[in-house]
């Protein structure tokens, strides 16, 4: 039975290698509980399923390696999460970025909400948008994330009572409908959005992004794989461009080319070439 699960030391580091090689997420000793619960809630009331088989099966078959790392990534999440970035954004980075723009005529501000989880960041940016961009001014948003489970309720755009903490009343009652068990992002902001799956070890294929926010991802990351993913941040953005990392996170001696930027809200990094 799968409350029987107990990974040795040679069954953990395969598990381990096999994560890490295929979505950068590091595993180390002090968090190997996690993948051990993990494991087990993957693997409940499945009979005939072995830790030895299930490394097997996860090995061959494509969708069921999705499905896995989808159960061992970390979905913490809420609607207007970090406030000072998002004063930040709407004081500072799109200011500059209207400024910087409308020399060129391009009225349409990129942004990339990587590691997006169940929707509620790009969905915060999206409000915030709306409510601060004056015509002919618009603004294209691409969310991505590992877990195909959480990139469908965003998609869904369906959060319930619980859920909603942490946004204005004014919000709530211009983008949302009140439906049975919660409340449903109106349409007119889901068709801002686009949600797709991407592997942050893997090139985005996006380019000339204004803004990307990818906050409290790369800590779950090791050095290299955080530079890497950093220096991929960088070959998709825009000349002039702005970059969100949680808060607890630095990109302090890694060799990088952002800029480190110090508003009097957040701190954040900026491409400038």
């Amino acid at each position: 039975m799968a409350a029987e699960i107990v990974l040795t030391d040679t069954e953990f580091e395969r598990y381990r290698d096999l994560i890490y090689n295929e979505s950068g997420i590091n595993f180390t000793k002090t968090n190997r509980s996690i993948l051990e619960g993990r494991l087990k809630e993957r693997l409940r009331n499945t009979t005939g399923v072995t830790l030895a088989s299930y490394f097997t099966s996860i090995s061959q078959n494509k969708e069921e390696l999705k499905s896995f790392l989808d159960s061992v990534t970390t979905n913490l999440t809420r609607f207007f999460r970090n406030q000072a970035h998002f004063e930040a954004l709407e004081r500072h980075v799109i200011p500059e970025l209207m400024n910087i723009k409308k020399a060129t005529g391009n009225t349409t501000i990129k942004i990339w909400s990587a590691g997006c989880s169940t929707g509620e960041e790009p969905y915060t940016i999206a409000m915030l948008l709306s409510e601060i961009l004056p015509p002919p001014w618009k603004f294209e948003i691409v969310a991505s994330d590992i877990s195909l489970k959480c990139l469908m309720t965003g998609k869904e755009g369906f959060y319930t009572d619980t859920r909603i903490e942490g946004i204005p009343e004014s919000y709530l009652k211009k983008y949302f409908d009140k439906v049975t068990g919660g409340y449903k992002i109106k349409t007119a902001i889901m068709s801002k959005i686009r949600f797709d799956y991407h592997n942050l070890k893997n090139d985005s294929g996006l380019r000339n992004l204004d803004i990307v926010f990818c906050r409290n991802v790369i800590i779950y990351f090791d050095e290299i794989t955080q530079a890497g993913v950093v220096n991929r941040f960088w070959d998709s953005m825009a000349g002039k461009s702005f970059l969100f990392i949680g808060h607890s996170e630095s990109l302090f001696g890694m060799d990088t080319k952002f800029e480190f930027v110090k508003t009097q809200w957040a701190t954040l990094y900026r491409k400038w070439i």
